[in-house]
C-alpha cells in the first residue's frame, strides 16, 4: 500500500512539473519580443517590399502590440487613440477577464503586420510556435483565449483605421513621367533602370505630422555643371573624388548603411538579386539592440519599437514629398554624362530621386526617438550586417550613428553630401515632433492594472 501511494505521489509530481505554471518567464520575456519583430523583418526582406512600404508595416504592427500593453498597463502608457491623425478610439478589455497583455501583444502585432502587406499566412508558423510555447508552458485555457480575442479585437480596429491612410488609393495612380531632355531631373540608373518607386508616398497619411510639407527644407542647389564655382559644381566633384580615393573604413561604413533590400548583381550575361534589411529594417534592429543592452522590460521594448517606427513613418512621408517635388538627378548620371561615362558609385543607386536623402532622414528621425526612450550617449555595438557578412559597429549614441549614416550615403556614391546634412536637420525635426506631441510613457506608476494583477495571481 505504502509502494502503491510512493508512486502515485511521483506520479503527480511528474504530471505537476510537465503542467508547471512558468509560461510568463518565456512569454513575458522581451526578447521574445524583438524576435518577433526580427521575423517579421525577414519576410519582409524576403518578399523584396521597398524601404517605405515597409516603414509602413512596421509602425502599424508596433501601434497594435503598443495598444494592447497600453491597455494592460494604464497606469505607465497612454493610448495613441486621440494622438495619431485619424485614429479615435481602440477598444478596451473587458472588465474582470484574465488577459495576459503580452501574449497578446504578440498576437496583435503579428496579425497585423501581416494583414497590412502580407498575404494571410505568412507568418503563420511563427504565431504557431508561440502558442505553442504559451500552452507547453501553462497558459491557462481562458486567459489564452481571451488574450487572443483581446488581440483580434485591437487588431480588427486597428485595420480599420489603416485602410483610410490612402495606401490602397495609390497603388493604382500614374507612375513618374521621366524627362530625357532635361538633365536636372531624375532619370532610371543602371543595372536595372527601375522605374520610380512610390512617387505618389507624400499623399500616404501622416501619423503625427500636420502634413507632408510640415518641415519643407530649402530647394536643392541649382543644377550647374558649367561654373566650376557653383556650390552644385563642387558638389558633384566632391562625390566624384571620393568615390575615387575611398579608404577600407570608408567602404566598411557605406556597405554597413547600404541597407538596399534588393541588389541587381551583374557579371557577364548572368543577373542575380542579394537581399538585406532596408533603412527601417535597420534601425527596428538597433531598437531590439538597445532594448537588450538596457534590459528593458517588455513593455519599455514594445514602447521603444513603436516610438521610433512612428518618427522613420512620418520621415519617409516627409522626405518622399521633397524627392518628388524636385525631382533631382543622382550623381551617378550627372558624372557619367558630363565628366566620366565610366564612374560609378561604391554602392547600387536606388530608383528614386537624390535631394533629400531617405535614409539620412528615417535615421535622424529613429536617433531622436530612440534617445527619447534610452537616453543621450548611450552606446552600442550595431550587430545588424553580421548576417549579410558586415562585421560589426560601435557607437557613442543614436545620433552618432545617424550622422555616420550621412557619410555612409556620400561614400556611396549615391548622394551628395550637402543633400544628408539638410535631410539629417529635417529627420531631427520629425523625430522631436513625435517627442512633443505623442504622451505615451506616463511619469510615475509603476503599477499594473487590476486584470493583470488579478491573472497574474
Amino acid at each position: 500500500m505504502k509502494k502503491y501511494v510512493f508512486l502515485c505521489c511521483i506520479t503527480a509530481l511528474l504530471f505537476a512539473c510537465k503542467q508547471k505554471n512558468d509560461y510568463a518567464k518565456y512569454i513575458h520575456d522581451p526578447n521574445l519580443f524583438c524576435n518577433t519583430v526580427h521575423q517579421l523583418n525577414t519576410v519582409v526582406m524576403g518578399n523584396n517590399f521597398s524601404p517605405i512600404v515597409a516603414s509602413r508595416n512596421y509602425t502599424y504592427a508596433s501601434i497594435a502590440a503598443y495598444e494592447v500593453i497600453a491597455a494592460g498597463y494604464p497606469a505607465q502608457y497612454a493610448s495613441l487613440a486621440g494622438q495619431l491623425n485619424g485614429l479615435k478610439t481602440i477598444p478596451k478589455p473587458d472588465a474582470g477577464k484574465k488577459i495576459d497583455f503580452e501574449f497578446a501583444s504578440l498576437m496583435a502585432y503579428c496579425t497585423l503586420g501581416e494583414s497590412v502587406t502580407f498575404p494571410k499566412g505568412s507568418m503563420k508558423t511563427y504565431v504557431d510556435s508561440i502558442k505553442t510555447l504559451a500552452k507547453d508552458h501553462g497558459m491557462p485555457k481562458d486567459v489564452f483565449q481571451n488574450s487572443l480575442e483581446y488581440a483580434d479585437t485591437v487588431a480588427n480596429a486597428l485595420m480599420a483605421w489603416t485602410k483610410k491612410d490612402k495606401y490602397l488609393q495609390t497603388r493604382g495612380m500614374a507612375e513618374y513621367s521621366v524627362d530625357m531632355n532635361d538633365p536636372s531631373r531624375w532619370i532610371p540608373t543602371p543595372p536595372a533602370y527601375s522605374s520610380a518607386m512610390e512617387p505618389n508616398w507624400n499623399l500616404i497619411r501622416p501619423l503625427v505630422l500636420d502634413s507632408c510639407s510640415q518641415f519643407a527644407p530649402p530647394p536643392p542647389l541649382k543644377f550647374d555643371v558649367t561654373d566650376k564655382n557653383s556650390d552644385y559644381y563642387k558638389q558633384v566633384m566632391l562625390s566624384k573624388t571620393a568615390i575615387e580615393n575611398l579608404t577600407p573604413e570608408q567602404k566598411h561604413i557605406a556597405d554597413f548603411w547600404d541597407d538596399n533590400p534588393f541588389k541587381l548583381n551583374v557579371s557577364g550575361h548572368l543577373m542575380f538579386g542579394t537581399k538585406k534589411f532596408s533603412p527601417p529594417g535597420h534601425w527596428e534592429s538597433i531598437v531590439g539592440i538597445a532594448a537588450k543592452k538596457a534590459k528593458a522590460d517588455f513593455p519599455t521594448t514594445v514602447y521603444a519599437y513603436a516610438k521610433t517606427s512612428i518618427a522613420m513613418f512620418d520621415a519617409f512621408i516627409e522626405c518622399w514629398d521633397v524627392k518628388y517635388k524636385y525631382s533631382t538627378v543622382r550623381p551617378e548620371t550627372v558624372i557619367n554624362k558630363f565628366m566620366d561615362p565610366n564612374w560609378r558609385p561604391y554602392l547600387q543607386t536606388p530608383p528614386f530621386p537624390e535631394y533629400t536623402c531617405g535614409h539620412s532622414t528615417c535615421s535622424s528621425a529613429a536617433a531622436e526617438a530612440l534617445t527619447s526612450v534610452f537616453g543621450d550617449n548611450f552606446a552600442y555595438t550595431d550587430s545588424t550586417e553580421l548576417e549579410f557578412g558586415i562585421k560589426n559597429r560601435s557607437y557613442t549614441s543614436f545620433r552618432n550613428a545617424a550622422i555616420e549614416n550621412n557619410w555612409a550615403r556620400f561614400y556611396g556614391g549615391i548622394h551628395f553630401h550637402h543633400s544628408c546634412i539638410v535631410s539629417n536637420e529635417v529627420g531631427k525635426k520629425v523625430g522631436d515632433l513625435v517627442n512633443s506631441k505623442l504622451v505615451m510613457k506616463k511619469t510615475g506608476g509603476a503599477e499594473k492594472s487590476v486584470t493583470m494583477v488579478a491573472m497574474k495571481n
